[in-house]
């Protein structure tokens, strides 16, 4: 198996078994003659064995996603593809991402049942993790200028199959969304909400998107959840200013 497999085996634990390890499988087997599922529980001998939720758990859930959501509306995107392979190297380093995206390849030419890949993640992974995944998934739809409808309705079947309610949704849907009650909802509150309701919802968002929750995945998530901890920050200072209140 080589780098790739020793990269492949490195840091996963649940998405070794289970409709991952067969989409992984699949995927794998399409660019590497000869390798198949069985090969990908293998390549658990180069990890340290472990079942958590590791960085490359969080890493092969995005590549799986993805693909879902870029697939969504029929047209395959060049800038959605470059917006994944950008992001992935900002995240993990030029190496990382390379084979990363090699896999990210395969796993789109084939089917995926979402709601099979959505109970494995979310019965393996914290709430906080899975919100960073539903950030990532409007970042790539928004990569080509525009979110369209297709590809909302199916991050919105990912959001329901990874139980994420419909207010955490809508919240960071409105971070990729130019509105005038976007800086609200985000916040998930109305223009009716006094300033003390503003104060509360603020310090309620910090804690559930705090990027330290993500600390468990590594250095590299924590970089990626600030961005959207930087958005929860900016829709309350816009508030701060519209209102006057400090």
């Amino acid at each position: 198996m080589g780098n790739f497999g020793k990269w492949l085996g490195a840091g996963l634990g649940f998405t070794f078994g289970g409709p991952i390890g067969s989409v992984l499988g699949f995927a794998v087997g399409s660019f590497i003659d000869g390798f198949s599922s069985a090969d990908v529980k293998n390549a658990r001998n180069y990890s340290q064995g472990a079942h958590s939720t590791q960085s490359g758990d969080f890493e092969i859930s995005l590549l799986i996603l993805a693909s879902v959501v870029i697939k969504s509306d029929g047209n395959i995107d060049k800038r959605e593809l470059n917006y994944v392979r950008t992001h992935f190297t900002r995240m993990y380093g030029e190496e990382r991402a390379k084979n990363a995206f090699k896999l990210f390849k395969s796993i789109i030419k084939g089917d995926v049942s979402t709601r099979q890949v959505c109970m494995q993640i979310r019965q393996n992974t914290t709430h906080a993790s899975r919100l960073q995944l539903i950030h990532f998934l409007f970042g790539i739809a928004k990569a080509d200028g525009h979110v369209n409808e297709h590809e909302v309705q199916s991050i919105q079947t990912i959001s329901n199959y990874l139980y994420i309610n419909s207010h955490d949704f809508e919240s960071i849907k409105a971070m990729f969304f130019d509105s005038t009650n976007a800086a609200y909802t985000i916040l998930e509150i109305t223009k009716s909400a006094s300033n003390s309701e503003v104060k509360k919802a603020y310090r309620k968002l910090v804690k559930k998107h705090h990027p330290d929750k993500l600390q468990h995945l590594g250095e590299e998530h924590i970089k990626g959840a600030m961005d959207k901890f930087m958005q929860i920050q900016e829709a309350y200072e816009k508030i701060q200013k519209e209102r006057g209140f400090k």
